[in-house]
């Protein structure tokens, strides 16, 4: 299927059925410690085991971090309610996305990531259930989790676990997001304080994005957001049902827009610098005639998946500047994937206690200054998912921050932080190649 600029489309959807079905998965447990007779289960099992658990039990629970995998370890957890495009789908029919987390996760960060769904959409519920499995993992990754209340679940959890939670949908879109935002403003000489941005969309992943453009210096005078309804701002007749229903939103609106313009996703465009688009597949939510009525130079975010809310080349004939997508075989793909894996990588490794917006902010600044060293220009404001060097600076800019603001079990100096997180990045590629190469994984059939 032909798309334009010369791109062709696989068949995506039944690549991944036939792959799916073929390896039974993606993901499996092995071991890493040596097993060369039954004598050594004396050590692994009954009645070594029982030593580590006696220090546990005595030293407390942070020590589980010493003699576990906990150090390590993170739970992909959804209760399948906001499943990528394809929404309440379910738990049991979420588990593929949750699998493909924790690969990612692996490949990527080199952390140990376990698919977790469960049967609960009451928010309170959930919230019980994630605090009673946080004495197995060592960090919570929430995935697709229905707005607002994936709000209020990432909130709660926040102040109650003793480790680290993060909502990708949320927090990783918005950390990329911001990242390749700092770079397309240097490459148009903007300042972002004096930048006008409208988002379109207000669903998790721009909420957030919203929250984060402020501790990078945004202005909320300076922003228009978009929902299903229309331009938010005090005035709208449903301000008080927002209040009682999505505070989140609410705060949105009653602080953002203040000359409170009215309309829809033209009315928000015209005269802006920049648009962030996290909304409804498309082609044809945005206009090009919309485009070429923003600012000179606009930057265009266009991260709706499979499907942008306008193609680049139709943004580009409009004027855009800078063009973004979630899409790989565009330039400049806004990836979550550029996100989670690294900081994930960075709390682990001094086995931080929580995720703040300081840390997020050093990961983007990192992302936004490895990509600057390496190369930038309109086509590449963001580096990709096979720059390895890109996870390495990241992950240690949120381990160093935690240590800094004191969040870390764990302190390491800078040559020591950088080798643990440059061993455990580079080693499940190592593994993959040697996992090939012996054929303990099969190559993939023709498809």
């Amino acid at each position: 299927m032909l798309l334009g600029m010369g791109q062709v489309k696989k068949d995506w959807f039944a690549i991944a059925e036939k792959l799916h079905k073929y390896y039974g998965g993606k993901i499996e447990v092995a071991p890493k410690c040596p097993i060369t007779s039954l004598d050594d289960f004396s050590i692994w099992y009954t009645p070594g085991v029982a030593e580590p658990c006696r220090r546990i039990k005595a030293g407390g629970e942070d020590l589980s971090f010493d003699y576990t995998w906990r150090w390590n370890s993170a739970a992909v957890i959804s209760d399948g309610t906001r499943v990528l495009g394809l929404g309440k789908i379910g738990p049991a029919a979420g588990l593929p996305v949750m699998e493909g987390k924790a690969l990612l996760f692996k490949y990527l960060g080199g952390v140990d990531a376990v698919p977790l769904v469960v049967r609960e959409t009451d928010p309170d519920k959930f919230i019980y259930i994630v605090k009673a499995v946080e004495p197995t993992y060592g960090a919570i990754n929430l995935e697709d989790i229905e707005s607002p209340k994936c709000f209020y679940i990432l909130e709660k959890l926040q102040e109650i676990l003793d480790i680290p939670v993060w909502h990708d949908d949320q927090q990783g879109t918005a950390l990329v997001t911001i990242a390749a935002l700092v770079n397309a403003l240097k490459l148009t000489g903007r300042k972002i304080e004096h930048t006008r941005i409208a988002l379109i969309g207000a669903g998790a992943a721009n909420v957030c994005t919203y929250r984060y453009l402020k501790v990078f210096n945004a202005r909320p005078e300076n922003m228009v957001v978009v929902d299903s309804k229309g331009i938010l701002h005090r005035e709208r007749e449903d301000i008080e049902e927002m209040r009682k229903s999505n505070p989140w939103k609410y705060q949105i609106a009653v602080e953002s827009n203040p000359e409170c313009v009215k309309g829809g996703i033209r009315e928000a465009l015209k005269g802006a610098d920049v648009v962030i688009a996290a909304s409804t597949p498309g082609p044809g939510v945005i206009k090009k005639e919309w485009v070429a009525e923003m600012n000179k130079d606009p930057i265009v975010f266009a991260e709706a998946n499979p499907i942008p809310e306008i193609w680049p080349w139709e943004a580009k004939e409009a004027g855009a500047r800078i063009v973004a997508t979630g899409r790989s075989d565009f330039p400049n793909q806004i990836n979550n994937s550029l996100g989670f894996p690294a900081v994930f990588r960075g709390v682990l490794t001094v086995r931080a206690r929580k995720m703040v917006d300081e840390m997020f902010y050093a990961a983007a600044v990192a992302i936004a200054k490895y990509t600057e060293e390496t190369g930038m220009h309109e086509e590449r404001i963001i580096g990709t998912m096979e720059e390895t060097e890109l996870y390495v600076r990241e992950a240690m800019a949120v381990a160093e921050k935690a240590m800094e603001l004191g969040l870390a079990r764990r302190r390491l100096s800078r040559s020591e932080l950088e080798y643990e997180i440059r061993e455990l990045i580079e080693r499940p590629k190592k593994q993959m190649r040697a996992l090939l190469g012996s054929g303990l994984i099969a190559p993939m059939p023709p498809v």
